[in-house]
């Protein structure tokens, strides 16, 4: 299952080392909500070797301003605490898994 990522929790869980990807949705977004599912799928898969996340922009407004954040779902792909790639709209399960299997 996908991590939680907050705005106080986000600073620990980049400096744990393992490539991380963080969604950035909202509850009210239909694109969100098509992008998630694929999100959790690639949690289960990556588990272990990829931290993935989710992050609720309308409870966390910190976490999106720091990067950016004006679409979503913006995901954001980190490798050693920084951006290394961005998917900004709702695409396909392979386009998502390609960009994580490019930070392993």
């Amino acid at each position: 299952m996908a991590l939680e990522i907050t705005d106080t929790n986000v600073k620990g869980v980049l400096a744990e080392g393992k490539p991380v990807v963080i969604d950035f949705w909202a509850p009210w977004c239909g694109p969100c909500k098509m992008v998630g599912p694929i999100i959790e799928e690639l949690a289960k898969e990556y588990d272990g070797q990829v931290i993935i996340g989710k992050c609720d922009v309308d409870e966390n407004t910190e976490l999106p301003a720091t990067y950016g954040i004006r679409n979503i779902p913006t995901v954001l792909f980190f490798k050693d605490g920084e951006i290394v790639d961005k998917q900004v709209g709702a695409v396909a399960k392979n386009v998502f898994e390609s960009k994580v299997k490019a930070l392993i």
